[in-house]
């Protein structure tokens, strides 16, 4: 479980003062780039873990030599809690490891560390659906962003040869972000059927910034959802509702006891079938292809359920 794995690794930290990815990989008894991995982890979690260059060098907890987990400040103490506390809450193993973190900690931390480990429960899937399986390949594909190997992967029945540049969880569905003889393209985790790391150094653009580029992929995709724009008026208590439903895809134009807003998807008819639940909470303006849309399937119903049929 790697929230147990992590607090190891703070645990090794704390007791040698400075350690290399190599190091950690022996002692861990994990693949080199998995510890760099964990490493980075802590601090990007706000831990003081930083990187030193040169002879000499490697993993270190600010202060040099001293290596007393006193030097964490309460903000670090509770967000390392708080990051870890999830996974802890599903694996025992990881329960253990973090008591006894709690007890390397300063006495004024511990019980609003230990709160924090207990703040958080994280269930990735939504109202009615099953939470899906982190695709086989997602480890891998992580290994090649770290080492910064090129990966060749067959994806929708062609092989590619990629640069990885980083992976993306969006509500529990994984991206890989590459870079392609063709430019930069976006890849499904679970669409890719097959890959391989290679011996090839990837090519990673300067100043690459994953979350910028995951950004422009996201404002990308929505513009392709947003073909088709409907003004509509509906009661203002009902506007967060509707807000929920449509995401980004609900502008508000004007405020009052009705609001007016612009809703947009791909079609009219897409419109019309997220807003025909609705009934006359909210009233459509036009255009006219989304009022066509909700009379058919407003037709549609009334002859499926209509008073003639019963």
């Amino acid at each position: 479980m790697r929230a147990d794995r992590l607090v190891a690794v703070l645990l090794l930290l704390q007791a040698r003062g400075r350690v290399t990815a190599t190091q950690v990989a022996a002692e861990m008894e994990v693949s080199v780039a998995t510890a760099r991995r964990d490493l980075e982890a802590l601090s990007a979690a706000g831990i003081p873990v930083y990187p030193q260059a040169g002879r000499g060098g490697g993993w270190a907890l600010l202060g040099g030599a001293r290596t007393d987990l006193s030097g964490l400040r309460a903000a670090e103490a509770r967000a390392l809690f708080l990051l870890l506390g999830p996974a802890a809450a599903i694996a025992p193993e990881a329960k253990a490891a973090l008591r006894k973190l709690v007890r390397a900690l300063p006495s004024t931390f511990r019980q609003e560390a230990e709160a924090a480990a207990e703040a958080v429960v994280v269930d990735p899937a939504g109202w009615g659906e099953h939470r899906r399986t982190r695709p086989a390949l997602v480890d891998l594909l992580e290994d090649a962003v770290v080492r910064r190997r090129k990966a060749r992967l067959t994806y929708s029945g062609r092989e590619r040869l990629v640069s990885p540049l980083g992976l993306v969880d969006k509500d529990d569905t994984w991206y890989l972000i590459a870079g392609t003889p063709d430019g930069r393209r976006t890849f499904r985790a679970d669409r890719i059927t097959d890959a391989e790391i290679t011996q090839e150094a990837a090519e990673r653009p300067a100043r690459f910034d994953l979350a910028a580029a995951w950004e422009e992929v996201v404002t990308a995709m929505e513009a392709r959802r947003a073909t088709t724009t409907a003004t509509a008026t509906v009661d203002a208590r009902y506007l967060p509702v509707l807000r929920d439903r449509f995401g980004r895809h609900c502008e508000v134009i004007s405020q009052g006891d009705r609001v007016r807003v612009a809703l947009t998807a791909p079609t009219a008819r897409d419109i019309a079938r997220q807003l025909a639940g609705w009934g006359d909470l909210v009233v459509v303006e036009g255009p006219q292809a989304v009022h066509d849309e909700l009379a058919k399937l407003a037709a549609q119903l009334t002859t499926l359920y209509g008073r003639q049929n019963r």
